[in-house]
């Protein structure tokens, strides 16, 4: 039997949470859309130094999804994600429906700052869906603190800004991007790709650490820099959707006085969105 506890509904989430903090125990958490892979794993072994208890959320947020992006063959493996949350030490898994998050199909929050640029660009409306479902399960669970990972670098900004706008009481972890042997940022989408695309994946990584080297070396010419990779990427059988040289502290353009920077991409390999990012200490 297992000795993950799972709960439906965040009335019963709740009384059990509560039974926690009486005790005097500090919650961790960890959302996630599931079909977890390594790097989903990792957040959830590391929340274990953030809190006595560790809770794991597992919900595919419709809110994310544009009308022909790939919601209805986003995978379902719950079985195998909650034993892996298990071997984790994850005690709490919740996995709420539809209608426990969403009581009225339209209720968005507010469309977050810098939401519109980067991936805000190409994906309209995905980090208002980001926003909705984060601040609900915050609300749901309650957590003291919450880990999130660097590789979905903006959605790590947006949603620490909306614990700043609106003084919600948790503390934003970030947890480096774990990567396979040859550099690839794990991803659930990277079952996608094909054999052949998969051996050429790594090739994103690649590219932004050649940028990340030209900036400590003292190459300021960021657009420049963001025009080579382009015209790199673009003849190689990727579509590049944008490439950027931004500061770390809120992805705004930098200057070249600005130390702490991160290049982020997204770019489609066959049918494949691929995002990465690096970040850069000049």
């Amino acid at each position: 039997m297992s000795s993950i506890e799972t709960f439906a509904t965040a009335t019963q989430l709740r009384q059990r949470l509560n039974a926690v903090r009486r005790a005097g125990g500090r919650v961790a958490f960890v959302p996630t859309m599931g079909n977890l892979h390594q790097g989903h794993l990792a957040l959830a072994r590391e929340a274990r130094g953030h809190g006595d208890c560790v809770v794991a959320s597992i919900f595919v947020n419709r809110l994310q999804f544009a009308p022909h992006e790939d919601f209805d063959r986003y995978p379902r493996t719950f079985e195998a994600d909650r034993k892996g949350l298990e071997s984790c030490g994850v005690e709490i898994l919740y996995a709420p429906d539809e209608t426990e998050l969403y009581p009225e199909p339209q209720s968005y929050f507010v469309q977050p700052p810098a939401a519109e640029d980067l991936e805000g660009a190409h994906r309209p409306g995905f980090f208002r869906g980001v926003a909705t479902v984060v601040l609900k399960l915050f609300n749901q669970v309650q957590p003291d603190a919450a880990l999130f990972g660097k590789k979905d670098y903006q959605q790590l900004m947006i949603v620490q800004n909306m614990v700043r706008q609106l003084a919600l009481p948790v503390r934003i972890v970030r947890a480096e991007t774990v990567r396979a042997a040859d550099g690839l940022a794990l991803s659930s989408r990277n079952a996608y790709l094909s054999a052949a695309e998969r051996e050429k994946a790594p090739e994103l990584y690649q590219g932004l650490a050649e940028i990340a080297a030209a900036l400590r070396a003292g190459n300021h010419d960021f657009p420049g820099l963001e025009s080579i990779f382009m015209q790199k990427f673009d003849k190689n059988q990727w579509k590049v959707d944008y490439v950027a040289v931004r500061k770390q502290s809120d992805l705004q353009l930098p200057s070249e006085s600005d130390r702490e920077l991160v290049v982020l991409t997204a770019a489609r390999l066959g049918t494949t969105r691929l995002i990465d990012n690096v970040e850069v200490s000049i």
